[in-house]
């Protein structure tokens, strides 16, 4: 490397031909060479040119051992002559340049693989590229960290150390292995500035990480509040319910139902008839029961158990009995939706009035004419009696829902009932009127809150 060199060099190199020591220098000299070309270009760049010129300067004897340590060279045989000598000399130090750029070689590759791995762990934006798996929504963390904070700053924690136990092992191998000659100081400070950078990364995020979990905390909290408030209020509501399930608000805005064709459900009003020679009979109806919707409501007298009844029986019409006397009344209410029915009843020639939803369809006399109501009896709801209270026969049970019975000791006019059945005005009967503390219920039979005028439209 050099031997064909011109100029100076060349001059210097014929200028000691024939001397052991000028030998010394020059082999000195292109060590020296040598070495300053392996420091000076980087890994992975070609040598110089065979045309290169090479400036060699002489040296003190005492100066070459102090500068440049030459190797032993192994005696074979006794003396060697000097020129032999110097030519061994040169091929061992050459044979020391090369292993020294080997090394210097392999150092650099774990150079550059250490800052390959780092720079993979930047992103497009000079953060860390691992931090691209999402913690919640959108938020950037390193690797597939788990979704709570306490053990996200953990795991974070465990990697910081890990990167930093990788770099110490790193250094340590190249203080061993290289002199800080070979480890640029530019080198390290970039190493250290991007462990930096990491570092601060890591605390950007567990303050990011602290601060979800606070609001996190805080919203949790919140929707917690929300729902015990929901909550609370629908408790309250449910009580309110179950209370106006045994104490309506209003006395006369409730129902009984009769859900099954029995011998045992039925309604009974507490308050018995007094003698009468004329009624009015109001209620509310919805059955889809066939054939024949059964009794609404009948009154039994110790003597005559029919003295009153309502009853729809087989495939037979709506027929009002008195004192066991019977009329076939125009009414069709067996569709499944709410009818208001009115009749109406004087001594006078038996004369009675059938009323459908406030329309009259239906008038006739001779129905137990001069026959006062007798007083005492008993009024049930849903059921046929043919004993005073009781011996109910199920195939004459009315199945359905009644509400507003009410009874008043005259005949009503044609316009009153209309009212009534339109909502128009509330007349609760002056002798039986619908209120809840009135009515009794049995075998099954129910009470519910209900505005029966509201149920209707639904119907219509």
């Amino acid at each position: 490397n050099g031997t064909g060199g011109t100029g100076p060099g060349g001059g210097t190199r014929s200028r000691h031909r024939g001397s052991p020591a000028g030998m010394l220098l020059v082999a000195a000299g292109l060590l020296l060479a040598v070495a300053a070309g392996g420091r000076g270009s980087p890994a992975g760049e070609q040598e110089s040119p065979p045309g290169s010129r090479f400036v060699c300067t002489s040296l003190p004897l005492d100066a070459a051992g102090a500068g440049c340590p030459l190797p032993p060279v192994p005696m074979q045989g006794g003396a060697l002559p000097p020129e032999e000598e110097l030519k061994a000399t040169v091929l061992q130090l050459r044979e020391t340049v090369l292993q020294q750029k080997e090394t210097i070689g392999s150092q650099r590759e774990a150079i550059r693989e250490l800052t390959g791995k780092l720079s993979r762990c930047e992103g497009a934006d000079g953060k860390a590229g691992a931090w691209k798996n999402e913690v919640g929504k959108g938020k950037d963390t390193m690797g597939d960290l788990p979704r709570d904070p306490a053990q996200v700053i953990e795991q974070l924690s465990r990697t910081m150390q890990t990167l930093k136990d990788r770099l110490e092992s790193l250094e340590h191998q190249l203080r061993a292995n290289v002199s800080y000659a070979a480890l640029p100081s530019d080198l390290r400070e970039m190493l250290q500035r991007r462990l930096g950078d990491l570092e601060r990364q890591l605390l950007s995020k567990v303050a990011e990480l602290e601060d979800e979990k606070s609001l996190l905390h805080n919203e949790t909290s919140a929707h917690r509040q929300k729902t015990e408030t929901a909550l609370n209020a629908l408790l309250e509501r449910v009580s309110e319910l179950e209370k106006g399930n045994s104490a309506f608000k209003s006395p006369d805005e409730f129902k009984v139902s009769l859900p099954l064709r029995t011998n045992y459900l039925y309604g009974k009003i507490k308050k018995t008839l007094p003698e009468l020679y004329a009624f009015t009979v109001c209620l509310w109806l919805r059955s889809s029961a066939s054939p024949g919707i059964g009794t609404p409501f009948s009154y039994a007298v110790p003597g005559q158990a029919n003295e009153i009844v309502l009853i729809e029986w087989g495939n037979n019409p709506i027929e009002l009995l008195i004192n066991d006397k019977v009329a076939q009344l125009p009414l069709f209410i067996s569709d499944g939706k709410w009818h208001h029915i009115c009749i109406t009843w004087t001594t006078r020639d038996g004369m009675w009035e059938a009323f459908q939803d406030g329309e009259k369809l239906g008038t006739g006399e001779n129905l137990a004419p001069w026959h006062p109501i007798k007083p005492g009896g008993v009024l049930i709801l849903g059921q046929e009696q043919d004993t005073v209270g009781g011996r109910f026969d199920a195939t004459q049970a009315f199945v359905g829902e009644m509400s507003q019975f009410n009874i008043w000791d005259r005949v009503l006019k044609a316009e009153d009932i209309m009212n009534i059945a339109n909502c128009s005005i509330n007349m609760p009967g002056n002798i039986i009127p619908w209120v809840d503390n009135n009515v009794d219920v049995f075998g099954g039979a129910t009470k519910w809150p209900v505005e029966t005028c509201e149920e209707r439209l639904l119907d219509l």
